[in-house]
């Protein structure tokens, strides 16, 4: 029995020392294969990185934070997301606990009845032998070569890996949801400009109607007129159908339906605390987005998978041991002279296997250069998407203001379009042509401040805000 207790302290004087040891490859992150410079012109302001930025400090409308906070709390993708969380945390807590011994208590009983061929009695009878036992065992595989720890590492960087999807998906949800609110706003503007020009139109066709009927006006002009509004009737019918559709889009994000109050009938002004946000530089801005991060903990965990790969080449020691009593009798279970115990350490040496631990560590290996090739395509899209936004940022202001001097000549050249038609120097033609420009250039304009107000979110999710 020392030697044996010998042996044992041995063995975890030995566990302990290689303790912190695995046959992981030397773990190196790829470097960015992107420009150290965005290829789109970006802004030099400098303030809080949108990484740093909480959603909440980002977008000051009250009631699209409320809707954002619905989205947050009901949505089923990102309930989805969470619940893969804590999957991913019960599987790592599993592996780790691999690590320790494991104990279990036991007891039983076990009866047999003896023949009388075989009783060994005095009177040659059958009789029935019982035993009961009360056993305390424990079990420990001595991770010498790291093979358990290089599965316990694997499974905390795709624990890491599921944090950093909910992140993502949660960045994901608060700009769609601000994106489905400001498309809601844009089309009550557009359902409203269509209204109004219909009942504008209608007017005009009642007139010209009376007009034709005094004779001073033609069957073309009341046709003419006529097309005007019924165009604006069709366009009132479109965006009052287009609402609902976005009603829907915007139920369907935040999980539940959405009251009025939290709605705008028009385009906020203000969509964001801060005119501009810092671009910084690609070496910084990438590695702080939650998808990149995520496609960088499914590498680590790759590379940790080789180690336990390789780890399978080597001999795996494990000690089995067990204390307790057995009695014939149960009121004698504990009694003097029941103590018994068992300890039997094993070593069990791979010898052939018909190379499938090599075909594994093959594996293993190609599944950690497929994660280097999703991670430096992370890093490319997440680059593709800064730099489109950024594009997108550098001339939406001059596009904007072009789009308000449009409606300002549109409204004027109306104007003047319509004195002359009133004083007989212009046919109804040229004024119904004013009237179709002027609708179609406060329609622009109002697309206009849409992409203006979404490129403010496009650039907020693609620099890696939104989830704080």
């Amino acid at each position: 029995m020392t030697n044996q207790l010998r042996l044992l302290s041995l063995a975890l004087a030995a566990a302990f020392a290689t303790g912190g040891c695995t046959m992981a490859p030397n773990f190196k992150l790829p470097s960015l294969p992107v420009p150290s410079a965005w290829t789109a012109p970006s802004s030099t302001a400098e303030g809080t990185a949108a990484a740093d930025l909480p959603w909440r400090d980002y977008f000051a409308d009250e009631r699209l934070r409320k809707v954002i906070e619905l989205a947050l709390e009901n949505n089923r993708d990102l309930r989805v997301a969470a619940l893969n969380i804590e999957r991913a945390r019960a599987l790592y807590r599993i592996q780790r606990a691999d690590l320790a011994p494991s104990v279990d208590a036991s007891g039983g009983q076990s009866a047999q009845r003896v023949p009388e061929s075989l009783s060994q009695l005095p009177s040659g009878e059958s009789y029935v032998s019982r035993q009961y036992s009360g056993v305390l065992g424990a079990s420990w595989e001595l991770d010498f070569f790291g093979r358990v720890r290089s599965l316990r590492d694997a499974a905390l960087e795709n624990y890491l890996a599921t944090e950093e999807a909910h992140r993502s998906a949660q960045i994901s949800i608060v700009a769609a949801v601000a994106n489905a609110w400001l498309a809601l706003a844009a089309d009550h503007e557009l359902l409203d400009l269509a209204r109004r020009t219909y009942d504008t139109q209608q007017k005009s066709v009642e007139l010209i109607r009376k007009s034709f009927g005094a004779g001073a006006s033609s069957a073309l002009d009341l046709a003419q007129a006529r097309t005007a509004m019924e165009r604006a009737r069709a366009d009132t019918a479109r965006y009052t159908s287009q609402l609902t559709r976005d009603l829907n889009a915007l139920a369907l994000l935040t999980g539940t339906p959405v009251t009025p109050d939290m709605l705008s009938p028009t385009l906020a002004e203000a969509v964001s605390t801060v005119a501009e946000l810092p671009a910084g530089v690609p070496s910084e801005v990438l590695v702080k987005r939650p998808d990149v991060l995520q496609a960088e903990h499914l590498l680590r965990a790759a590379n940790a998978d080789i180690g336990a790969a390789r780890a399978a080449f080597f001999p795996s020691i494990s000690l089995t041991g067990s204390y307790g009593s057995a009695s014939p009798e149960l009121g004698d279970l504990f009694g003097g002279g029941t103590r018994m115990w068992t300890f039997a350490p094993t070593i069990r040496l791979p010898i052939f296997h018909a190379g499938a631990l090599r075909a594994n560590l093959n594996r293993s290996e190609i599944e950690r250069d497929i994660q280097v090739a999703q991670y430096e395509k992370a890093v490319q899209t997440a680059f593709a998407e800064v730099s489109d936004a950024l594009a997108d940022r550098a001339t939406i202001a001059e596009q904007l203001d072009a789009r308000r001097e449009l409606v300002k000549a549109a409204n004027e050249s109306y104007r003047l379009s319509e004195a002359r038609y009133r004083s007989g120097l212009d046919s109804h033609l040229v004024l119904l042509d004013a009237q179709r420009q002027q609708y179609a250039a406060e329609q622009e304009l109002i697309g206009t401040r849409l992409s203006e107000a979404a490129s403010r979110v496009a650039l907020y999710k693609v620099l890696g805000g939104g989830w704080k």
